[in-house]
């Protein structure tokens, strides 16, 4: 039986060939690290999996400041603090929002340890503790998940990545869909933008092939926000609405979508499932991949199915959290940790 009908463990597969052999294509430079996050985005847009490339010593530089995500708050103190003690209105740039949510952040990033403050009488002072590398993201690569690359899926999948190429977040755009091995790949016959990728991915044994290489999106130019389409159907020459994105913050968006990628990971889908029941195990065939098992459904479970809702449901009894002293949970609370053992080991410069 194919473990990978659904495209939840397809995506899963994705990420971790992703994780293994990015970029795909030979010829590209691989002094770079890679970090692989899964179902993020912005408020308009969420990609199943993103890639991010990365420089190696940049990203040691980024790992100081803690394995949490730094939100838009405290990339705003911790990029502007000075290396000398000063006033923190004097050295922040205005955010265009009231000054006690600034003060808020810096408390933040004090009680993280990431930023020093003190108090020369009634006024706070900071003084960074490291630059932050602005430059640790090279790259943005967002890659959309259809193992089974049907009409409608295409469809609905054409305008997603049309918005993709407009707005321009993302240096580059994919599909991965699975291989068929047939001379030319069903998905170059979809109607998908032509700056997209295709890779052919067979799930099993982590083979890919580019059916059909990405164009570079123009991330430093401003984007075009589509708002509204035509929905008069093909006979509709009216205009779309739309709207310009400025440069800035695009970057801005970037920044902060990379910033959540490096918290979160590919192997968060723990956090949304239930590791808690009893019939929720980590399985892998092939030693290196960890992948969630419903022992009561007898297969790999989707993200969607292993909810509080579902009827197979069984708390973990009492007495398997307390094998160990100190306690330290049930088999739920273990594979939870593994999984974050092995993002961590994927965030270069972070202690173990």
């Amino acid at each position: 039986m194919d473990r990978y009908t659904t495209e939840f463990a397809f995506e899963l597969r994705t990420c971790r060939w992703a994780e293994r052999a990015w970029p795909p294509d030979e010829s590209a430079s691989d002094d770079h690290a890679v970090v692989v996050a899964r179902q993020l985005g912005t408020k308009r847009r969420r990609w199943d999996t993103i890639v991010l490339e990365c420089d190696p010593e940049a990203l040691r530089e980024r790992a100081k400041f803690g394995s949490e995500r730094l939100d838009s708050d405290l990339l705003h103190v911790v990029r502007n603090a000075p290396a000398e003690w000063t006033y923190y209105r004097d050295c922040l740039p205005h955010p265009g929002y009231p000054w006690r949510y600034v003060r808020e952040a810096i408390h933040r990033a004090d009680d993280r340890g990431i930023l020093e403050t003190r108090k020369n009488g009634n006024r706070i002072e900071i003084r960074r503790k490291w630059p932050y590398p602005d430059d640790w993201v090279r790259r943005i690569v967002a890659i959309e998940n259809k193992p089974d690359l049907d009409a409608s899926a295409a469809r609905a999948l054409g305008s997603q990545l049309e918005y993709d190429v407009a707005v321009g977040l993302a240096d580059e755009v994919w599909v991965a869909t699975r291989r068929t091995g047939d001379l030319v790949e069903r998905a170059l016959f979809e109607d998908l933008p032509v700056e997209a990728g295709i890779l052919a991915l067979e799930p099993e044994t982590l083979a890919a092939e580019v059916a059909w290489f990405p164009r570079s999106l123009a991330v430093d130019d401003p984007g075009t926000r589509i708002l509204e389409r035509p929905d008069g159907g093909r006979r509709d020459g009216s205009a779309a609405r739309f709207e310009y994105v400025d440069p800035d913050a695009k970057r801005a968006t970037r920044l902060e979508i990379a910033e959540r990628a490096y918290e979160r990971g590919w192997r968060s889908f723990a956090d949304t499932m239930r590791p808690d029941c009893r019939h929720f195990e980590l399985r892998s065939r092939d030693g290196l991949q960890l992948e969630p098992y419903c022992a009561a459904k007898g297969r790999s479970q989707t993200a969607a199915e292993c909810a509080g809702g579902c009827a197979d449901f069984e708390p973990e009894p009492p007495v398997w959290r307390t094998r160990d002293w100190p306690i330290e949970g049930g088999p739920g609370k273990r594979c939870k940790r593994l999984l974050e053992d092995r993002r961590r080991r994927h965030r270069p410069g972070l202690q173990q």
